[in-house]
């Protein structure tokens, strides 16, 4: 195989040939468009997809093959989301057959052999032509049994007016508006330069395109006119590709916008090796411990948990037994994300009990005699000495988030008041009392060693460099400045004392009470009238000289405080120091927009003050606060 092109410049042609000879080494069949015997106007391989039927399914009759294709020929491909929809349920799960002669039980049919790769036909077509509102030829094709999966759009990296947005575009306008009846059968997408190579669906947006930068989980991530071969190789082995199709393309039962979620490669390894993981360490065989997924901020650790979820309600029923599965919050507003998603997933989970928990007698009636099946989301602060025992059932699944703060405390701590000593116990604790024969699998961006001792070993992890290496996660920079702006050397020592208290501790809603007369100290050292001057002027000073280096790229600052008092001295000395930041804009520069832009823009500070609001706050300090939910921490955002 000559790859020529990787020596220099490239044509598209060059590409285009050089992609289709690695998919020859993946023992593809490669045909040329202009060699196939068909009409313009046909999309499907119908010889290839009899050949799959009559082989799969032996005592069809002609007719009733005839009218397999022609369910999959017959979904409207406009609006084109629902028919691609729609076909990619019809592909994934298949249907019953009634059969033509009396008698005959329904047949499941199948239009993919997921189970075993090999008994399908995979082949590459280039130059396919294809009639509908306009002639359109899309670059290559990927058919599995005669349906086009997979669309591909190639440009020249000789050119440098034309990049893999321009491909982009040709696939999402162009052809999504002028061939929608090949359009409804390609769920994945591939733009491709050479040099950038990237995947997503047909309603992906551009900037979600990702590149698959490793063909298997242990080797090195890979980037460049490399990644094509990891992209190749990692999703479209026919192996990796019928799992993809099978467990790892997401459509919401009911989007208010065209969505089609396509797992991301780290997602793809942690979902299968944590699902591996918690079926090794299942009890009663096993220690209960599923494992530990440390996943960097912003890596999709929620579409991660879910395609996990669905591999354990789905596949190795033998092993799972229609299990039960529990997916546990720390905080009320990761409950409602995780729950939104989640409930818009039955389709996908195969299940129509998948809700969130609203209380404690909630928990109590659902999980109580519930004896198999479901998907409940819920906080674990809903789990306390009263909950009791809920089930001694041992295919129940417990998905921990965020497993690094109170989802790991399980040891008795003493706890000493005026009243005396006590000992007390973490919401963890209550939860395993709860769930005593549960696997317990936890997912973090913060392993710590207690969460390695309760949820077991990490099975994988995505860090943070990896994560903003792929563009997945935005690059973060941090610098330590609270010294620039600190009074004294023994109010730095009580600072740091108190952060490693709360590192040691964790921190939840429930101990902000107890946290209260430590932190009435800090606020002693953070709200000193000197120490928010200094730090107004600092933070004003270092967000305009960074600013100023890259003016043609919006920049936004975060200042995160110890408590409501003291975010709002401080944005009231930035304000003194920026008056300009406090007044209400349409735009950085309205004269730069027309009437008609702003009549659609609402005006808004430069600066404003992210808090909730307490009853007893004064009334300035109220207005500017969000809503009613007291909660102390609060932030300035520039």
């Amino acid at each position: 195989m000559d790859l020529n092109f990787i020596k220099g410049k490239f044509t598209e042609d060059q590409l285009e040939a050089a992609i289709i000879e690695l998919f020859k080494a993946q023992n593809y069949v490669h045909i040329h468009g202009d060699k196939l015997h068909r009409r313009l106007e046909d999309i499907l391989l119908t010889d290839d997809l009899r050949n799959f039927l009559s082989t799969r399914y032996s005592d069809l009759t002609a007719a009733e093959t005839e009218k397999i294709i022609s369910r999959l020929q017959n979904i409207p491909s406009s609006p084109l989301y629902n028919g691609n929809r729609e076909t990619f349920l019809l592909i994934n799960e298949g249907f019953d057959l009634q059969r033509d002669e009396p008698g005959k039980l329904a047949l499941h049919v199948n239009y993919i052999d997921f189970e075993t790769p090999e008994n399908n036909s995979f082949k590459i077509i280039n130059q396919f032509s294809v009639q509908g509102e306009r002639l359109r030829r899309p670059d290559l094709l990927l058919f599995i049994n005669g349906i086009p999966i997979t669309i591909f759009e190639f440009k020249t990296a000789i050119d440098e007016s034309k990049t893999t947005h321009d491909a982009w575009e040709q696939i999402h306008i162009r052809y999504c508006r002028d061939i929608p009846k090949l359009l409804k059968y390609c769920f994945l997408s591939v733009v491709s330069d050479g040099a950038n190579t990237k995947l997503g669906s047909i309603f992906t947006p551009y900037e979600y395109y990702y590149a698959w930068n490793k063909a298997n989980d242990h080797e090195k991530a890979s980037n460049g006119i490399s990644a094509l071969f990891t992209m190749i190789k990692g999703v479209f082995a026919k192996d990796r590709l019928t799992a993809i199709l099978r467990d790892f393309i997401y459509y919401p039962d009911d989007s208010k916008k065209e969505e089609a979620i396509i797992t991301r490669y780290p997602q793809f390894f942690a979902a299968n090796k944590m699902f591996a993981n918690i079926k090794l360490h299942i009890k009663p065989a096993g220690d209960g411990k599923g494992g530990t997924y440390f996943g960097a901020t912003g890596c999709g650790k929620t579409y991660t948990m879910l395609f996990l979820s669905r591999l354990l309600t789905l596949r190795e029923r033998e092993s799972f037994n229609n299990p039960t599965i529990v997916i546990i919050e720390d905080r009320e507003d990761l409950d409602t994300q995780t729950s939104e998603l989640f409930a818009a997933s039955k389709k996908y989970l195969h299940d129509t009990n998948v809700r969130s928990i609203e209380s404690r007698q909630d928990l109590m009636d659902e999980l109580g005699n519930k004896a198999s099946g479901g998907v409940y989301i819920t906080t674990i602060q809903k789990f306390c000495e009263k909950t009791g025992l809920l089930s001694n059932r041992n295919n129940i699944i417990c998905i921990s988030d965020e497993a690094h703060r109170s989802q790991s405390g399980i040891g008795a701590k003493l706890k000493k008041t005026e009243q005396g000593v006590f000992t007390t116990y973490g919401f963890a604790k209550y939860l395993r009392d709860s769930f005593p024969n549960t696997t317990y699998c936890g997912f973090t961006g913060t392993p710590i060693d207690e969460t390695i001792a309760v949820f077991g070993e990490v099975v994988d992890s995505y860090t943070m460099k990896e994560s903003t290496d792929d563009g997945i996660t935005v690059r973060i920079a941090y610098e330590p400045r609270l010294a620039r702006v600190i009074l004294s050397d023994e109010q730095a020592k009580e600072i740091q004392k108190y952060y490693a208290k709360c590192v040691e501790e964790g921190a939840n809603p429930d101990q902000i009470e107890e946290s209260k007369k430590a932190m009435s100290g800090m606020s002693r050292i953070l709200g000193h009238p000197d120490v928010l001057k200094r730090l107004a002027k600092d933070i004003v000073t270092h967000y305009e000289a960074l600013t100023a280096q890259k003016p043609e790229i919006v920049q936004k600052a975060m200042i995160v405080c110890a408590d409501r008092q003291i975010a709002f001295k401080l944005l009231k000395e930035i304000i003194a120091l920026k008056p300009d930041w406090n007044k209400k804009r349409k735009a950085e520069n309205e004269a730069d927009l027309t009437s008609e832009q702003l009549s659609k823009l609402l005006p808004l500070e430069k600066i404003k003050m992210v808090a909730t609001q307490g009853e007893n706050d004064e009334k300035e300090l109220f207005e500017v606060c969000g809503c009613n939910r007291a909660f102390n921490l609060a932030k300035i955002v520039i």
